[in-house]
């Protein structure tokens, strides 16, 4: 691994990770302040709603993801005209989404919680996080749009602060309202609320001190009308539709741990929602990495530079596994200590204590798929990546459950570890396709 490459992957990557740590760091406070509530329902509701709530917008992840991939691109080819209209398509998109989200709220939460099942405690704590918790939709999805576009930049420092921002502020009306106001659940859907918007306010400011860095002058509203056109927005909306199916799979298999895991009993589902936050700390800051692929291979993309792309990947891989490794060794040594700071509730913390082993395991599971979708979306490849989360929800996951549901729990655990693995294969199998047969870079670099 080249020292100078390691530089510039690091200096994306590490400021992605530590802000990204962030998001699930919030989803651990929610769990603590939450978990050390009298009752098992409040934890067991919170983590059904925060599902159903996680489901609808990380099914708007393509928002983010499109727009990086797209954006590095047009960075790598120097074209500013191309960089401004997609920042007003997704833009745009999300708006719009947001407008559904917000008219069809009381049949999306009826739907949503009538999957779900649970004890009539749970779904009420649920119902009561899910109804406040979506009057963020608009800025949040806008925040995913502003997200990818900085990161597409290759700025890693405006990210950053906005995550960083976004999060503490949560962690702090999290603890106001819940520990020292007593609103309990209704607490923490109104602490993510008004961090979301928050978070936009610090987006704006922030993409707009990016623009005048790079340009000097601001876009006219004539010059954002002139560049959007239904044209560009199809070919975001094309890539969108297969990063939008390959996150419902992915979406899916989360859900049906939390829906399945809510049959088995409060208990269950609580211990499999602080299980859960701990594997999406992990998720969250390998995805450091996948960021940094995104930016840079992008980037690379756009400039026709081959070598550098190969290059990159094999040392964001290198530095992957080196985390993945840390982490299990992490949970394997201080586990139990980690689990006892999220809860004090006797029998979820004996509960979560009996499937910490798949904790332990699932990191050097799951590491590649990570850094190989950064690969994907810095391409535009989507229809691999949806194509290869198929194949690992449908013909993995719920296989996998199917064949040991008998084990209860473990059987929901068994299947994760398995889609995960499955995820990393399909991709790397593909990669390797698409770099032997030269199929992203057989056009000439532009001038």
């Amino acid at each position: 691994m080249k020292i100078q490459q390691l530089g510039v992957i690091l200096s994306i990557a590490l400021p992605m990770m530590l802000s990204n740590i962030t998001v699930p760091l919030l989803g651990l406070v929610d769990t603590a302040v939450i978990g050390h509530l009298e009752h098992s329902y409040y934890l067991a509701g919170v983590a059904l709603g925060s599902m159903v709530v996680t489901l609808v917008y990380w099914l708007c992840g393509f928002l983010r993801m499109a727009t990086t991939g797209l954006c590095a691109q047009a960075y790598g080819s120097g074209s500013r005209e191309r960089m401004l209209q997609i920042l007003v398509n997704a833009l745009f998109c999300a708006s719009l989404i947001s407008l559904l989200l917000l008219v069809l709220r009381a049949p999306l939460i009826d739907f949503a919680l009538s999957l779900a099942g649970g004890s009539a405690e749970v779904q009420q704590q649920a119902r009561g996080y899910i109804g406040i918790r979506i009057l963020s939709a608009p800025a949040a999805l806008a925040n995913l749009a502003l997200l990818g576009w900085m990161l597409g930049m290759q700025s890693a420092k405006a990210p950053m602060w906005q995550l960083i921002v976004t999060n503490t502020l949560n962690i702090a009306f999290d603890l106001l309202l819940v520990v020292g106001l007593d609103m309990k659940v209704e607490g923490a859907a109104w602490a993510s609320v008004m961090a979301d918007y928050c978070g936009l306010a610090m987006a704006l400011m922030l993409s707009r001190k990016l623009w005048l860095a790079q340009w000097q002058q601001l876009p006219s509203f004539k010059e954002c009308r002139a560049v959007f056109n239904w044209l560009g927005l199809r070919q975001l909306l094309a890539l969108n539709r297969d990063i939008f199916v390959r996150s419902m799979a992915l979406q899916a298999c989360f859900a049906f741990m939390t829906f399945k895991g809510s049959h088995l009993g409060d208990h269950v589902v609580a211990a499999n929602a602080v299980l859960l936050n701990f594997l999406l700390f992990v998720s969250f800051a390998l995805d450091g990495l996948a960021y940094a692929v995104e930016a840079l291979a992008g980037k690379a993309k756009g400039e026709g530079d081959e070598a550098s792309f190969r290059q990159l990947v094999r040392s964001c891989m290198l530095l992957a596994a080196y985390c993945a490794g840390v982490f299990s060794l992490g949970f394997v040594v201080a586990g139990d200590q980690l689990i006892a700071l999220l809860t004090d509730l006797p029998e979820v913390r004996s509960t979560a204590q009996q499937y910490l082993s798949w904790l332990q395991l699932l990191p050097v599971l799951a590491v590649w798929c990570f850094v190989l979708d950064g690969v994907f979306i810095a391409v535009a490849e989507g229809r691999a990546m949806r194509n290869s989360m198929l194949i690992a929800s449908l013909g993995v996951f719920f296989p996998l459950w199917w064949l040991a549901q008998d084990w209860g729990n473990h059987a929901l655990w068994l299947a994760m570890s398995g889609f995960m693995l499955s995820r990393g294969i399909g991709l790397g199998l593909l990669y390797r396709q698409a770099i032997a047969r030269r199929r992203w870079f057989n056009q000439t670099a532009p001038g």
